[in-house]
């Protein structure tokens, strides 16, 4: 396995150090998510991560039969229960050895982006009536990731080349998606193949991954598997294919897969938050960032399709 060259960086030293300081955690940004990842150090309370994962981990003990209520066929994964073996990774033919819980922030009933778009608006269904005070925890679990990654966009904008402030409205009120992931046993799966998560690239702008309970993550830089896990007090972003568009290029999504140790026989928790744009937002790369060098890549395409034309390629819609 190869050593691995994602960087740390600190986000705190870019909201307070000195300009020296700020340009040096932009330079380690932009150089590290060339391999679509980056370590950050992270401010998130150590009691709201233990507690979000105490309750997550009580509602995936759950039988089965316990968890069928909170399924909602029609959201597509934007909110409730999914179970295991049926996410597919595009391009796949075995779907994944996993099950998920999915929630984001409410809107209200008549916000003009829920009119307009309510697949990527679907009501809310979070397991209170099975774990009792999991919403209020989840809820301020979201909103506390959601805001580091609106914060570690500043960074990124920076690096981009446009104003610091430049992510902010795109991500105002969008579709961001925290999602529980629990990988049972794979002594437990059927046959044919599948495993925790085969190889993908996420379609959002930056996803970020606080904590695992077990290894399996792995990322590809190089052409080569990397072993990944984000220490106590970081979090690992990293970039989707909305960035390498926004960003013509100059930072690709980052591919990774989750794939059961070898001689591993227990079951894995881990949540992550895929932070969107705003589905009316067109995504066509900024003008920073072209040059002679690095011509216009991608045209324009509107958020919500993109985000659409992955979800029915992995099967959620349908």
């Amino acid at each position: 396995m190869a050593a691995s060259p994602i960087l740390e960086v600190d986000l705190l030293a870019f909201e307070r150090g000195s300009a020296a300081q700020q340009a040096a955690v932009v330079d380690g940004v932009m150089r590290s998510l060339g391999t679509g990842f980056v370590l950050t150090t992270h401010d998130l309370p150590p009691a709201l991560l233990d507690e979000a994962y105490g309750l997550l981990g009580a509602f995936f003990a759950l039988a089965q039969e316990a968890k069928e209520p909170f399924r909602v066929p029609e959201a597509c994964g934007q909110t409730g229960y999914t179970g295991t073996l049926v996410e597919t990774a595009a391009g796949e033919s075995r779907a994944d050895w996993k099950e998920m819980l999915n929630w984001a922030a409410p809107l209200p009933a008549h916000h003009p982006l829920r009119r307009r778009f309510p697949l990527l608006y679907p009501e809310q269904l979070l397991p209170e009536l099975a774990v009792p005070g999991i919403t209020a925890v989840l809820e301020r679990f979201h909103r506390a990731i959601a805001e580091l990654q609106r914060r570690f966009l500043r960074v990124i904008a920076t690096g981009l080349g446009v104003h610091p402030d430049f992510f902010d409205a795109v991500v105002s009120d969008a579709p961001t998606l925290t999602r529980a992931i629990h990988y049972p046993p794979m002594a437990e799966a059927p046959p044919g193949g599948h495993v925790w998560a085969a190889a993908h690239a996420d379609i959002n702008l930056i996803t970020a991954l606080p904590r695992a309970t077990a290894p399996g993550l792995q990322v590809q830089v190089n052409g080569e598997w990397v072993d990944a896990l984000a220490p106590d007090g970081q979090v690992i972003i990293n970039s989707g294919l909305m960035l390498e568009h926004l960003s013509n290029g100059r930072i690709p999504s980052g591919w990774h897969r989750v794939v059961a140790p070898e001689g591993s026989s227990g079951s894995r928790l881990s949540v992550v938050q895929f932070c969107h744009p705003r589905p009316s937002t067109l995504l066509s790369p900024l003008a920073s960032c072209i040059t002679p060098e690095r011509p216009q890549r991608y045209a324009g395409v509107l958020a919500a399709d993109a985000l659409e034309d992955v979800l029915y390629r992995i099967n959620l819609m349908g």
